[in-house]
């Protein structure tokens, strides 16, 4: 058994109490090091309905969130690394039609780097979904409507301006990015875990994505939308790690904390965060509202993923998502 098999082995002990017990439905759980070993360990039911059927290795989980880092950041920080965006500049010098009869609005003036770190000031959150518009017409209500801009918040609404501007500046839709194997915007629905019975579309949800708003925007935005196995997951940070997704010069830049808790995307480590205690000081990670999670420790040279569809049935359960994640991590923080 390698060292790494048995850490494996260690850190999906509490990922399966949490599933033994019934708090979680299905977990996939991986690490992989920067040689590319590879663990994975996976238990529980992929859904509950209409009848159980068990998570394997193969099963797709709705990454939620973590499209943000996976997709929208590596894309545009691969934009400014071709030297087609600034970074400090305002967005509306790559989107001059947002708010385009109200130049002043507060938004335009917002940069792609504060997007990316959550330091724009732009609402967390809008309901765009209950407006019942097509998705060419929401994301024309995105870049007119005039946002208000106050205290720095995690918001959804920066990336799904960063979404609009990617595809804008690279005349692709971001379902048409390639991000490896095992990550798709358009999964068989019977090869995924199933997310909420929804209230809103009135069905179970397994298959499309879970975020009302992207599913409104077509399935697929820049905050949510992007489906992966574990192993394609564990396949992206690989790929970081090996430096094949963004060059070093890149990589250093996205790394590099804007705040305390912040760099452009991703969170970095610090107290009581998602990661664990145990973690180096240069670890990033990001998380996912349907119970996803993927942190890199870059001093360790190791990876990990927590895959969960923890909102199935319904999210409005309590389930121990944020103590697992904080668990898992200190287990291999303290190995690794």
């Amino acid at each position: 058994m390698t060292r790494l098999d048995e850490l494996a082995d260690q850190a999906f002990a509490p990922v399966k109490l949490a599933l033994d017990s019934g708090a979680l439905p299905g977990a996939a759980l991986g690490i992989v090091d920067a040689a590319g070993e590879t663990q994975v360990r996976f238990g529980g039911v992929a859904t509950w309905l209409p009848a159980p059927e068990p998570v394997v290795r193969g099963t797709i989980f709705d990454l939620a969130s973590l499209t943000k880092v996976m997709l929208t950041t590596s894309a545009a920080m691969a934009l400014a690394g071709a030297g087609t965006i600034d970074l400090d500049q305002p967005i509306a010098r790559y989107l001059p039609d947002m708010n385009q009869v109200q130049m002043h609005a507060p938004a335009r003036a917002c940069t792609v780097r504060s997007l990316l770190s959550h330091q724009s000031g732009l609402p967390a959150w809008a309901p765009l979904y209950t407006l019942g518009a097509p998705p060419a017409t929401l994301k024309a209500y995105l870049l007119q409507h005039v946002w208000p801009l106050g205290e720095p918040v995690y918001s959804d609404l920066n990336f799904m301006l960063l979404g609009i501007l990617v595809e804008r500046l690279t005349g692709a839709k971001l379902s048409a990015f390639d991000l490896g194997p095992g990550l798709t915007a358009a999964p068989a629905p019977s090869l995924c875990a199933a997310t909420e019975q929804c209230p809103w579309r009135e069905r179970l949800i397994r298959g499309e994505v879970h975020d009302e708003n992207a599913f409104a925007l077509g399935g697929l935005a820049g905050h949510a939308g992007l489906f992966g196995t574990i192993d394609g997951v564990l396949g992206f940070a690989r790929g970081l790690m090996a430096g094949t997704v963004l060059d070093a010069d890149g990589l250093a830049e996205m790394r590099a904390p804007v705040t305390s808790d912040r760099a452009l995307g991703w969170q970095v480590a610090h107290p009581d965060w998602s990661g664990g205690s145990t973690c180096s000081p240069e670890t990033i990670g990001h998380t996912g509202f349907t119970g996803t999670g993927l942190w890199i420790d870059w001093s360790k040279g190791v990876a990990w993923a927590l895959l969960t569809n923890r909102v199935h049935p319904s999210r409005h359960r309590d389930t121990p998502i944020v103590a697992l994640r904080q668990a898992v991590g200190n287990i291999i923080g303290m190995a690794s």
